[in-house]
């Protein structure tokens, strides 16, 4: 039996620590399907089609991922694609209360829907997608933040 997972997130850029989430998600499940999607609170820095070319570059050499852009709800995507299992990456418990009350919600849109919370590795904790976007705002060295043999785009 071949067990997905879905992978979401606006990934604005795809980070180290996204890809540690990942490699990790794929010891679990068969394939993870990486999702990037509209967050309608956010004005994305890159472009849809940026944000899947960096991580197409993450990702590129590993079996069993797949890459996919979405516009709406987690809980539709997985109805689509036939996936009960949505995996997700935290830092700390900030990000764990925020994550445990989307699978909370989303457990009610999609009865049987199970989000796999994986705690980031302590060498990424300090890596957010944001933080990047800053660096990359300041013309810093962004090398340590993301993964190796990515080359970031101009953002759009």
């Amino acid at each position: 039996m071949n067990i997905k997972a879905l992978f979401p997130g606006s990934f604005d850029p795809f980070t180290s620590g996204h890809l540690d989430i990942l490699k990790r998600a794929l010891t679990i499940f068969d394939e993870v399907v990486v999702a990037v999607g509209v967050n309608q609170d956010k004005r994305g820095f890159y472009a849809m089609e940026q944000r899947e070319d960096i991580i197409r570059q993450a990702v590129k050499g590993l079996d069993g991922v797949s890459i996919i852009s979405y516009d709406g709800l987690t809980v539709d995507v997985c109805r689509q694609l036939g996936i009960r299992h949505v995996v997700r990456g935290v830092r700390n418990m900030t990000d764990f209360d925020n994550e445990q009350a989307v699978a909370d919600a989303n457990r009610h849109l999609f009865p049987g829907l199970e989000t796999i919370i994986i705690p980031t590795a302590q060498e990424y904790a300090h890596i957010s997608s944001s933080a990047v976007r800053d660096v990359i705002r300041h013309h810093g060295d962004t090398s340590q933040f993301i993964p190796e043999g990515v080359i970031l785009p101009e953002a759009k």
